[in-house]
């Protein structure tokens, strides 16, 4: 009987992954992170808190497996946090889920699984880990047999891009339940079962942070970011106060604080002269971007390729011409995208594999 070491957040997805592998005829065991602790007691949106935590743990004993925790808050903060709070005072819009599935928790559960004797470690996402050749991808020539990272057959719910900066060996270890599943589909058999996370809500994007308040989680821990500056319109104008860069984000329209009969939206922000730039809805489109910090789970052929690209979890993959420079790339939509922001990722497919990606850098 294979071994499987499970992320278990406490939420409903990550608990029918336990139940699906133990039915598949796993041994299965549960292991949560303390990452982060909520003010708030009741708060359960929050994936990672202590609350979250003992969830999961009446939801292993209620199927039958084994669960333990591990307190790693001092390595979020330093991975996750830290990074999250300079980014914004650095004008970018960072992701954290990236951050910490990089550098926590991946990394964490094969430490454990190598520590427990399990070949293998599961999360509930929604995307698929699926063997295959490369002689089909992008006119490779080579028919190398490999798994490769996918896309989840729901596109409404797919999670593929917060997984590109895994490593190849994570990821030949890795399960992924959920990606062959439907969204109502698991959330039924989380009700059929009763598992203690059956009614508990999806955890919200920036899990850390209660109330989406992330400006005024800045503030305190870098209160020095809240100087304000001008907002500047198309004209060089300008037209308003900003309140600290880091309550801004490219492509944002409420909260700007101007009064005009058309709305504005943020089109640029410029750390270095301390302003906003704010234009009409079709000055927000972009064409092309420069990504950095690459990583290929699928070497490019050739420095100039084809594939489509996600400036977003839960857009549509859309098609581009991407250029590589050394550790750079240029990316070419073939038509405009809206809002991407410095600080994102960009994520590259090849069809429903995910082939890479970078962070974004302008």
């Amino acid at each position: 009987m294979s071994k499987v070491i499970v992320g278990m957040s406490g939420g409903v997805y990550s608990s029918v992954t336990a139940y699906l592998l133990k039915k598949a005829g796993f041994e299965v065991e549960g292991l949560s992170f303390v990452l982060w602790e909520a003010r708030k007691r009741s708060d359960f949106t929050a994936c990672c808190s202590l609350e979250s935590v003992n969830s999961a743990a009446k939801t292993a004993d209620s199927i039958g497996i084994k669960h333990t925790s591990a307190d790693v808050r001092c390595e979020f903060i330093e991975n996750v946090i830290e990074p999250f709070v300079d980014a914004y005072t650095r004008g970018l819009t960072p992701n954290p889920c990236i951050l910490c599935n990089k550098y926590i928790k991946f990394p964490f559960l094969v430490r454990e699984a190598e520590r427990r004797g399990a070949e293998y470690i599961a999360t509930g996402h929604y995307a698929r880990v699926e063997e295959g050749r490369t002689g089909s991808i992008n006119g490779r020539g080579t028919n190398e047999r490999r798994v490769f990272l996918k896309k989840g057959i729901d596109a409404k719910k797919d999670q593929s891009y917060v997984l590109y900066s895994l490593r190849e060996e994570e990821i030949k270890r890795l399960i992924l339940p959920l990606g062959n599943y439907r969204k109502a589909d698991v959330r039924e058999i989380a009700r059929s079962l009763k598992l203690n996370a059956a009614g508990r809500p999806e955890s919200q994007e920036i899990c850390f942070i209660e109330g989406k308040n992330y400006s005024g989680f800045i503030e305190k821990l870098s209160p020095a970011a809240g100087e304000h500056g001008p907002i500047i319109d198309g004209s060089g104008k300008a037209i308003g106060t900003h309140k600290g860069i880091y309550c801004y984000t490219i492509g944002q329209r409420k909260g700007l604080g101007l009064s005009s009969p058309e709305p504005h939206y943020v089109t640029k922000i410029d750390i270095l002269k301390n302003t906003v730039h704010v234009g009409a809805r079709e000055d927000v489109k972009v064409r092309s971007l420069l990504v950095a910090d690459l990583n290929w789970l699928i070497t490019p052929e050739s420095e100039l390729f084809s594939a489509t690209v996600k400036v977003r979890s839960m857009m549509e993959s859309q098609p581009a011409s991407i250029e590589l420079s050394g550790d750079c790339a240029k990316v070419v939509f073939d038509m405009p995208q809206w809002a991407p922001a410095p600080g994102q990722s960009a994520v590259f497919y090849f069809g429903d594999m995910v082939a890479g990606g970078g962070i974004i850098m302008r």
